[in-house]
């Protein structure tokens, strides 16, 4: 690979994919340096000191720097994954998540101390797709270490058909369903649910979930994507697990 004849550039290809967290734990075992920067493969630099700007305030144990959505809406309008982030998360600036520092952690974009990140690694019974960074940012809350948040984003401009987004989605919401305990507090369809379960609709829902479930799969693989929707669906999956 081309890569491996840059300076201190080291290519590693993994027979097996072994979870977020034990490939993360993983490469932060084999760096040199006393710093780490997390960027997943589904995000793009388009800033030309992004790095320079996390050498400048490397003092401190772990940054991140959020995301922005990039893309054409005439283009996009039908992607589910497209319109669902630029919903949520387009207008995230550090202002905004700095509010609630421990909530709002992704491991999309972040700089941490290597140091920090091997005493307190990911948690590696998470194999499947999802929240590991909500668990590991509620443990550094549990134990006082502050994260910063910046506004050094990474683009995210490569976006996966409805199809591919909706069974990751469901994957995500398995491991949710698994960690439930551990990460109430930390998700919003888990406050929803409690909610649901307070006010004795569970079984009211379901049987309506019943008949909705799949005309809402249906209309969302379609090409006739709605957040409403999608976030009804979530709401289903979750309560029929």
């Amino acid at each position: 690979m081309v890569i491996n004849t840059f300076t201190n550039c080291h290519y590693i290809v993994r027979k097996e994919n072994v979870g977020r967290s034990a490939i993360r734990n993983f490469l932060a075992q084999h760096a040199h340096f006393d710093y780490l920067l997390f960027i997943d493969s589904d995000m793009v630099v388009r800033n030309d000191k992004y790095i320079l700007f996390y050498a400048m305030v490397c003092d401190c144990d772990v940054i991140y720097g959020g995301y922005t959505i990039r893309g054409d809406y005439s283009i996009l309008k039908h992607n589910l994954r497209y319109i669902y982030e630029l919903q949520y998360k387009n207008n995230s600036s550090a202002s905004k998540r700095t509010k609630k520092p421990y909530n709002d952690f992704h491991t999309s974009n972040f700089f941490v101390r290597r140091s920090l990140f091997l005493k307190y690694p990911l948690d590696e019974r998470f194999h499947k797709y999802g929240y590991e960074d909500v668990l590991w940012g509620k443990n550094l809350k549990n134990i006082g270490i502050p994260i910063i948040h910046l506004d050094n984003t990474l683009s995210f401009e490569k976006f996966e058909d409805n199809a591919t987004f909706i069974a990751k989605t469901e994957e995500g919401l398995r491991t949710l369903y698994e960690f439930r305990d551990e990460i109430y507090g930390y998700s919003n369809i888990l406050s929803v649910t409690r909610k649901v379960d307070i006010l004795h609709l569970r079984r009211s829902l379901l049987f309506l979930f019943k008949y909705l479930f799949t005309p809402i799969k249906t209309r969302l693989v379609n090409n006739k994507p709605s957040v409403l929707l999608f976030n009804i669906y979530k709401l289903a999956y979750f309560l029929n697990l």
